[in-house]
């Protein structure tokens, strides 16, 4: 009787050791569930062109590609008008508003109501691309200090209106580019434009030119 009793208590303490464990279990699984789901979806890594020789950096500092490749990207979106500039210039301007900072935005605006009191945004067509060779390289970006770029763009100017080419040209556009890790959501780059640094100038490149040269003759202009 005493060795059934001894078995029953000791099924009973393995019971309630199992119920332990799966107690214990059940709170590190809600523990793990809600680190995964705390966790951020989207991490913003920075990564130089070519990875083939490895790359070390301190976690705060942005390489000159990504300023680069955010200048290029938002700039020409901004200037990209597919069917109507009046409309298109607007909307460009409400979309991408979380990548400019607010100096930059009242002057873009200012620029809107200007070209459309001159009669130039109805009706236009507009794209922006890079001049071919004339990319990223060594001068392309100046660094002012760990959170202000100035990015050298030259590009090429395409419009037209009602299917007519009405410009073709090469400009120059010296970009302001700072750090603003303020909205994530809405601007994941952590960058923000803050327009033009200086007067953009008219190129003068020869047709079918794809050298690194980024001179060529250069005019103001106030594309």
């Amino acid at each position: 009787m005493s060795r059934f009793r001894h078995a029953q208590s000791a099924r009973d303490a393995h019971i309630l050791t199992l119920r332990v464990i799966v107690a214990v279990l059940l709170l590190l699984c809600g523990g793990m569930w809600w680190g995964w789901k705390s966790a951020p979806q989207d991490l913003t890594i920075h990564n130089p062109p070519d990875l083939r020789s490895g790359s070390t950096r301190k976690w705060w500092e942005v390489p000159p590609s990504s300023v680069y490749s955010f200048a290029f990207y938002i700039w020409q979106q901004l200037n990209r008008w597919p069917a109507n500039g009046e409309v298109d210039y607007k909307r460009n301007l409400h979309s991408y508003s979380a990548y400019l900072t607010p100096q930059c935005q009242v002057s873009l605006e200012n620029d809107y109501t200007a070209r459309q009191r001159r009669q130039e945004l109805k009706g236009r067509v507009r794209g922006m691309y890079e001049i071919p060779g004339r990319g990223l390289r060594k001068d392309a970006v100046t660094i002012l200090d760990r959170d202000h770029w100035v990015v050298t763009l030259d590009l090429a100017i395409d419009e037209h209106y009602a299917g007519t080419p009405v410009r073709d040209v090469y400009v120059r556009y010296p970009l302001r580019v700072v750090r603003a890790d303020v909205d994530p959501e809405r601007n994941p780059w952590g960058l923000q434009l803050d327009c033009l640094a200086d007067t953009p100038q008219r190129l003068s490149v020869p047709r079918g030119d794809t050298g690194d040269d980024p001179t060529g003759n250069a005019d103001s202009t106030e594309e």
